[in-house]
């Protein structure tokens, strides 16, 4: 197989983009933050090979999914490799050939990762704003580049026995292709689709940040559940001494424990039709009251019913983490 193009003048020349295919090296780095995937540093050679493009396009898909991926990972794209390792809301990203060796690359990031957290402080990389505000990081990311495409030069044996033996215990997660999702939009494992309520969303998707009113429905709703259950136990024995209670009304309390069980999951985790789940429960809740008219005064069923209600609205306004803005990582 050739890897070059033949010239008008007849000779062979062998392209750039090939040679790294058959050298071992790192070709570019990021600092990325966790959370929103802003890029607060990056090494600025990147090629501008037909591979290396497609690998850009790798990296900003990653920075918008760290959050819901584990601290240390790797994709294979093919030719090339992308590894990363996450700290203290920033992650570190690097890129390099296939072939270039997964000790020597964890290695790379972990220094990356010791100088940026002694540079700068969690309070500065929490309230940057502008992309790439600690560009000047870059200067340290060229100089330890340039050491570690050069191994006999490093001098750091013992540290990169600790590192692959800290590899081997617990070796870095293969991200998968299905999982990423595509370059050409195809949805991913961690995506999800707010629009169509018909998709389901991996167990991997998260919500945005609990809110004091969604923790105060979570206490309540636990507190209608208990007392549903309460009163369904006290209901089967009165209806074991006396056959004085229905056994309807056993049904009644139980099927409202569950609802609010229920509403309490959905509050918590992400699941497919979440929001019309959340609206056939809270129906449940209505109905199980409505049943109940006889045994709970007037105050008990607006109790229930109302913290019922508030519970789904905190439901329907926690949503999924909307995608991340698209930074040019």
């Amino acid at each position: 197989m050739h890897c070059g193009r033949v010239t008008r003048s007849g000779g062979f020349q062998l392209d750039r983009s090939s040679l790294l295919f058959e050298m071992s090296m790192i070709l570019s780095a990021s600092v990325i933050r966790v959370r929103d995937g802003l890029p607060l540093s990056a090494s600025t050679d990147y090629e501008q090979s037909t591979g290396m493009q497609e690998c850009r396009k790798y990296f900003k898909m990653l920075s918008r999914k760290l959050a819901q991926l584990p601290d240390r990972c790797t994709l294979k794209t093919g030719h090339y490799n992308i590894n990363f390792i996450s700290s203290l809301g920033v992650s570190y990203m690097m890129l390099c050939t296939e072939n270039y060796p997964n000790v020597l690359a964890f290695s790379f990031l972990d220094e990356l990762q010791k100088e940026f957290i002694t540079t700068y402080n969690m309070m500065k990389t929490n309230t940057a704003v502008r992309p790439y505000c600690f560009i000047e990081f870059d200067n340290f990311i060229q100089r330890t580049k340039q050491r570690y495409n050069n191994p006999r030069s490093l001098s750091t044996k013992i540290n990169l026995s600790d590192m692959q033996m800290e590899i081997k215990l617990r070796p870095p997660y293969q991200i998968s292709m299905y999982e990423l999702g595509s370059a050409n939009g195809v949805t991913s494992a961690f995506s999800v689709d707010c629009k169509g309520a018909g998709k389901i969303s991996s167990a991997h998707q998260r919500l945005e940040p609990a809110t004091l009113s969604g923790i105060v429905g979570f206490i309540l709703s636990l507190l209608c559940g208990a007392l549903n259950l309460i009163r369904g136990f006290h209901a089967i024995e009165s209806l074991l001494q006396s056959d004085g209670d229905d056994f309807n009304y056993i049904i009644a309390f139980f099927l409202g424990t569950a609802a609010c069980l229920y509403q309490c999951y959905l509050l918590v985790y992400y699941t497919g039709w979440r929001n019309v789940k959340s609206f056939l429960t809270f129906g449940l809740i209505c109905l199980c009251n409505m049943y109940l008219y006889e045994l709970r005064n007037l105050w008990q069923l607006f109790f229930h019913v109302t913290v019922g209600a508030f519970v789904t609205l905190q439901i329907w306004l926690r949503q999924a983490q909307g995608k991340a803005p698209d930074y040019d990582v």
